[in-house]
């Protein structure tokens, strides 16, 4: 089963470049969503993530939180358990 991973991200968000970029090196499909000028989908981020930054990555519905969080998770090799993690109850909107 291919992992979902879903990134929200701005425009001109370095980190979130940073990040598009480590998710391709690492071969994932991962859907991008723009959450610039989207009041309410950023009030969601922060009560699901506690953070009001991006990039805020999704897998399987779990969060990692932002690019410094998935490349510590790479680092320390931690990536490929929680890639085969099964879906939270009750993943992110995507709408």
């Amino acid at each position: 089963m291919q992992p979902k991973v879903v990134m929200y991200r701005t425009p001109f968000c370095p980190y979130c470049t940073m990040a598009a970029r480590l998710l391709s090196k690492l071969d994932l499909e991962f859907e991008e969503i723009d959450v610039s000028g989207d009041h309410e989908r950023r009030r969601w981020l922060l009560a699901v993530s506690g953070q009001r930054t991006v990039p805020q990555i999704f897998i399987n519905g779990h969060s990692v939180g932002g690019f410094d969080d998935l490349s510590a998770l790479v680092r320390r090799g931690e990536l490929p358990a929680l890639l085969a993690k099964p879906p939270a109850p009750s993943e992110p909107a995507q709408g």
